[in-house]
């Protein structure tokens, strides 16, 4: 069934893994640096009570970029390169489980269900501590009601003070202070809620947006623009299905809640079923290129990746 589908997936046995992690690497860090911003101004977006700060992403970008400027939108952002590990974990993972799956299943959707969810939760493992700390790097802007914890002030020669950079130490010191080792993993389990569906249902979602374009396309027309429109439809579909648990997840890390359930409960008394929904069109808005940027960088890695004895015999 798998070899009558109009574009050809490249599958684990097919790469040359030397090529495929060397060219991966440099792949995750252009994503994550392109797409932070929006990742900081969500985070702010759903911690936030009602509007007190920011009226909406397009606000919150300006706001942000006038009171700290570009930096401003890159809190904590040194920190968060440490993903890179959980990026090749999480590939890794994909790889290996949808291989592993092949032999009990041929189909597609199930193999991408299985592989997208076992994928997430090793990567969640690793990247929950370093959300934890960039989190709270990224709240450091404004409102000091926003987070528990606060960093140390500089103080200009005028005797005036200012939010200072480059304080991850101080951080991870304050959060181990306060709640120890676990502190890290403050709303793992929320995380888990968020990426795990997040990441299962956007694969398959993928490959049949995919699937339904290429049957609408021309016969010549590439395949990898398909996937590049795929891309961003499975991403807004993961990122809508899955934002009510996001919003709780981030609140969770940053207030430093201990009840999935019961922040659940208090934000949907508190803001009702429009504070499920806050977040989204930033997270739309950072889904959208992030997907793009991937699907576009994850299949041209597996293509320069393909064995050499294999890349006369596909078709892209």
């Amino acid at each position: 069934m798998q070899q009558n589908r109009n574009i050809q997936i490249i599958e684990w046995e097919d790469l040359d893994k030397r090529k495929f992690y060397s060219f991966g690497v440099f792949m995750t860090m252009t994503i994550r640096a392109t797409v932070y911003p929006a990742t900081l101004i969500r985070t702010r977006l759903q911690v936030q009570k009602g509007k007190s700060l920011y009226n909406g992403t397009f606000d919150a970008f300006f706001k942000i970029l006038r009171a700290e400027g570009v930096r401003g939108l890159y809190r904590g952002f040194m920190v968060n390169t440490f993903t890179l590990i959980s990026g090749q974990a999480y590939i890794t993972t994909y790889e290996l489980v949808r291989k592993y799956v092949s032999n009990y299943s041929k189909d597609n959707t199930i193999k991408s269900l299985v592989a997208g969810g076992a994928a997430s939760l090793v990567a969640q493992t690793i990247t929950v501590p370093i959300d934890v700390i960039s989190q709270q790097l990224m709240m450091q802007g404004q409102g000091k009601h926003l987070t528990r914890f606060r960093v140390k002030l500089k103080t200009e020669a005028d005797g005036k003070t200012k939010m200072a950079f480059g304080q991850t130490r101080n951080m991870i010191a304050q959060i181990f202070a306060a709640d120890g080792f676990q502190g890290f993993y403050r709303g793992y389990v929320a995380s888990l809620l968020t990426y795990i569906p997040n990441s299962a249902v956007w694969w398959p979602f993928y490959h049949f947006y995919a699937e339904q374009l290429s049957k609408m396309a021309p016969s010549d027309c590439p395949h990898l623009l398909l996937q590049a429109m795929a891309g961003p439809l499975a991403a807004a579909t993961a990122s809508t299905v899955t934002n009510p648990m996001d919003v709780v997840r981030a609140r969770v890390q940053v207030e430093g809640r201990t009840s999935v359930i019961e922040t659940f409960r208090h934000l949907l008394a508190e803001e009702g079923f429009w504070g499920m929904t806050k977040g989204l069109s930033a997270r739309i808005i950072s889904s959208i290129p992030t997907a793009i940027v991937m699907v576009v960088g994850y299949e041209t890695l597996k293509r320069v990746s393909l064995r050499p004895e294999l890349v006369d015999s596909r078709h892209w």
